[in-house]
């Protein structure tokens, strides 16, 4: 009867089984956002951590801190490995600026322009023309 009631709480206890407890495989042990992790089940059932790269950051206009389009989001030290071509915009600012903010900068500039001539102008006309004596 002993014997039996052993063997019932030995198949008992070996069905059960224990929680698998997951080990860091790197040395930081700290809950910080570079240490971000997810737990995924291997093709051999263990549970294993699997660690999670830090978001990548969408580049926003200098000025109105809009989100440039056209430039590919990535942590930095990616950026400085990707090609030119995906990291700006061809045209002025590009790349610092959105298109809105560069408008609006290129139609300043012209009237700031406009208005320093019509300033000469007038100053011009406001002015007595004063004849000079010509030299002999």
């Amino acid at each position: 009867m002993k014997v039996l009631m052993l063997l019932f709480f030995f198949a008992v206890f070996q069905s059960v089984k224990m929680v698998q407890r997951l080990v860091y495989r790197r040395r930081l042990s700290y809950n910080t956002k570079s240490n971000r992790r997810r737990v995924v089940r291997t093709p051999g059932g263990r549970l294993v951590y699997q660690y999670l790269k830090k978001p990548k950051k969408i580049p926003r206009c200098g000025q109105c801190k809009d989100k440039l389009r056209g430039i590919i989001p990535a942590r930095p030290m990616e950026r400085a490995r990707i090609t030119r071509r995906k990291q700006t915009v061809k045209r002025a600012y590009g790349g610092v600026l959105c298109h809105k903010c560069v408008k609006e900068r290129i139609i300043r500039a012209f009237l700031i322009e406009e208005q320093k001539i019509v300033q000469k102008v007038l100053r011009a006309q406001q002015v007595p023309a004063v004849v000079k004596p010509e030299k002999k």
